[in-house]
């Protein structure tokens, strides 16, 4: 399929980006979890994208997802997916960031409810805060939590890449649709190379910064 006319344009990396990681919790990336899908091709492409950031002192932002039993917290959004009430807060099985990917010290794990790593969560403030202007977006689910997150990037005014290998889907079918939406809308959809290559390129800018783990 090919982008219309007026459509796609490249936006392009900006000075001062930030990485973050959505929802590449243990049940999301475990197949024996109702929410789990085998996602390794993804969890080895964040893996490289890791140490260029940290080396480069870019922030690195992760989301996982977890209710309380009742799932009340989750609205509707846990009644039309009865199989999120299996992330369950205080339940590090489910809940903890895949150990392949795991957070370093210093780099903030954001819980969210609901689609988007912005809603109801301190990821704007702590944005603004280090000056980001890009947001390369990694993690699951393309369809989801990713083309959520990304929406509200572009609609915050952020410039937003997405390595293609770095985001998965259950389904291989929406997982490309949404590739493909995303960019003719809203972020530049790249190889995983091009975003090695620009993080690698980045001037350093001394260690990354030390924040405490924080909950939206």
């Amino acid at each position: 399929m090919r982008v219309p006319a007026g459509f796609g344009t490249r936006i392009g990396f900006g000075e001062r980006p930030a990485l973050l990681v959505v929802d590449m919790a243990r049940a999301f990336c475990d197949p024996s979890f109702r929410v789990g899908a085998d996602q390794t091709p993804a969890v080895e492409a964040i893996a490289e994208l890791l140490p260029p950031a940290r080396e480069r002192g870019v922030p690195v932002y992760y989301t996982t997802v977890a209710y309380l039993p009742s799932g009340v917290d989750g609205g509707t959004f846990v009644r039309k997916i009865p199989a999120l009430r299996d992330l369950l807060v205080d339940d590090p099985a489910a809940t903890e960031i895949d150990a392949r990917i795991a957070p370093v010290e210093g780099e903030v794990v954001l819980v969210k409810k609901y689609p988007s790593a912005f809603f109801h969560t301190h990821l704007l403030s702590m944005l603004i805060g280090d000056r980001v202007d890009t947001v390369i977006v990694t993690g699951c689910s393309t369809s989801g939590c990713i083309r959520a997150t990304v929406v509200d990037a572009v609609s915050y005014g952020y410039r937003v890449a997405v390595p293609e290998e770095a985001v998965s889907d259950r389904w291989p079918e929406p997982h490309a649709a949404n590739l493909f939406d995303i960019d003719a809308k809203y972020g530049d959809v790249v190889p995983l190379a091009e975003a090695l290559g620009y993080l690698r390129a980045l001037p350093p800018v001394g260690p990354p910064r030390l924040a405490a783990a924080a909950s939206g």
